[in-house]
């Protein structure tokens, strides 16, 4: 099959491209000129171009290849960047460093479709076609959820994860790191988060209410080291982490660990292993919110990021409204009822974040009142976002009908096992409504992310199978948001070429029975190491 050009496939779309006569060519005499604070995206390059072909791209005074820090391009912001390339040389600058990282992911899509690849080819003319990019975000959040609480993946994938981010220009992971179903996020103070919480006997398999379990144990947590080395990986690629450690709801796991945070102390429970609502909630005592700020404390030592995920969706009442203890904290509180206990708890950590300098993030629920420091998570539907931005919160659109990626692609039946429900295709991520509700509330309205809840995902293949091509259609919205859907397909029937250089799973299924992936349960003590090892099995 014939594939566009490479620069009329760009994934996401530049703001302003001018093609121009003749090529560039990058070999073995190419070198860089990098200006003061440009040496991260420098390294960046030549870390990412190196894999496929080869090439050093050694710095020189009157390198070529010129990378440029100028602060004076204040038109570009904190993430634009202007691209030239003519025969005689390459010019990336930008306002900011976070630009320069942007620029180096179109100068790698530029290139031929090979030049993705994590192995040497040979025989290509590694060119850039000559042109004149420039090109700035149209939003400032654009990110993609990977929820490894369900299902544990090893930071060697994670660091894969963020690389397909950057490609298409993300710049929030957002770390689902606790859930019903697992703790993967280590608290020194409190051990047995992870070495109770982070292990499950087995896993439900089948279908929402089917009760068909894999009898298979599944465990993971990371270390303090790996965290921080991912958040150091991803900053070098211009990628937040935003950390997720939510309450007072999906929190089983920390109820198996620590019985006494519950609304019945005596009470012991199990890391869950069903999929869906659980009904066990935090209790309302200092002690359960000292504990919490301590988790809280410690997650904001790992993860620098402004912004720190504190959950809040899903919240079952009905063990407050049996708690004694819970009715009169409620009442002690001034509260309606127990029902109240939800934003209260939400607002008492909230509160604790913004004293430390950080912004919480929550997902929004129905009929739950937040304090406006609270940037609001909006999955249920769009109107929460509107009414969200209209009150004065900061607002990230997540609809699941757009943006939940663990929603099948296709209604084929060789689909494989995905969350019930609605079908979320490719056009549906694209025409994600990111309207503001009014011009003047339009800078509340940060952007949009992507979703992968991985209850019937449990390997990197599937992940991806499952996130791509969506996520181009994501990144292509956040980032750009006025490309039309001939014109996004057109350009990405090129992209997919990408794709395959990277071994991203993301073809329709074949008709026939469901598409299966492997699967070996990882062990915490067992976990595979190195950049590519994520795709072996554990010993």
């Amino acid at each position: 099959m014939d594939l566009p050009r490479p620069e009329l496939a760009l994934v996401p779309r530049p703001r302003r491209l001018s093609a121009r006569s003749g090529r560039f060519r990058l070999d073995r005499t190419t070198r860089l000129r990098v200006t003061p604070g440009a040496g991260p995206a420098a390294v960046l390059l030549r870390t990412l171009l190196a894999p496929a072909t080869g090439l050093p791209l050694d710095s020189a005074a009157d390198g070529a290849f010129v990378l440029a820090l100028d602060p004076a391009l204040t038109g570009l912001g904190d993430e634009g960047y202007g691209l030239t390339v003519s025969p005689q040389g390459v010019l990336l600058r930008a306002a900011r460093p976070a630009g320069l990282l942007r620029g180096v992911q179109t100068v790698r899509q530029l290139l031929p479709y090979e030049a993705l690849s994590g192995r040497p080819v040979r025989g290509v003319p590694w060119e850039l076609p000559a042109v004149e990019i420039t090109d700035v975000p149209r939003h400032a959040w654009r990110g993609s959820m990977l929820d490894v609480a369900r299902h544990f993946q090893p930071v060697s994938y994670l660091r894969r994860y963020v690389d397909l981010l950057a490609l298409h220009k993300l710049n929030v992971f957002h770390l689902h790191l606790t859930d019903d179903q697992g703790w993967r996020m280590p608290v020194a103070a409190h051990p047995r988060l992870t070495e109770v919480g982070g292990r499950r006997a087995e896993s439900m398999v089948g279908p929402a209410g089917s009760d068909r379990f894999d009898g298979v144990p599944h465990g993971g947590s990371y270390t303090r080291a790996e965290l921080r080395a991912l958040v150091a990986y991803a900053a070098e690629r211009g990628v937040s982490v935003l950390p997720e450690t939510g309450v007072p709801g999906h929190v089983r796991a920390a109820l198996a660990a620590y019985p006494e945070l519950g609304t019945d102390p005596a009470r012991r429970l199990d890391v869950w292993t069903h999929w869906g609502v659980c009904e066990n909630v935090l209790g309302t005592g200092e002690n359960v919110l000292d504990f919490f700020r301590t988790v809280l404390d410690e997650v904001m030592d790992v993860f620098p990021s402004p912004y720190v995920h504190i959950g809040g969706d899903e919240v079952p009442t009905t063990e407050w409204e049996l708690s004694p203890a819970a009715r009169a904290r409620a009442a002690r509180e001034g509260l309606a009822g127990p029902r109240a206990l939800h934003p209260w708890f939400i607002a008492r950590l909230a509160e604790h974040l913004v004293r430390a300098g950080r912004r919480p993030v929550v997902w929004a629920e129905s009929g739950v009142a937040l304090p406006l420091d609270c940037t609001v998570m909006s999955w249920r539907d769009p109107a929460h976002a509107r009414a969200a931005a209209l009150r004065g919160h900061q607002v990230v659109h997540a609809d699941h009908r757009a943006t939940y990626f663990d929603y099948p692609r296709g209604a084929g039946p060789g689909e494989p096992p995905a969350q019930p429900g609605v079908v979320v295709d490719l056009r549906a991520v694209h025409e994600v409504d990111l309207a503001p509700p009014t011009p003047q509330a339009a800078s509340r309205v940060l952007g949009a992310q992507g979703q992968l809840w991985t209850e019937f995902v449990r390997t990197p293949e599937h992940i991806e199978y499952l996130t791509f091509p969506r996520l181009c259609a994501l990144a292509e919205r956040v980032w750009d948001g006025t490309s039309g859907w001939r014109d996004f397909t057109a350009r990405l029937a090129g992209h997919r070429a990408r794709l395959d250089a990277l071994d991203v799973p993301h073809a329709a299924p074949p008709p026939g029975p469901p598409v299966s992936f492997p699967h070996t349960p990882h062990h915490p003590s067992r976990l595979p190491l190195g950049r590519e090892s994520y795709r072996k099995d554990p010993a």
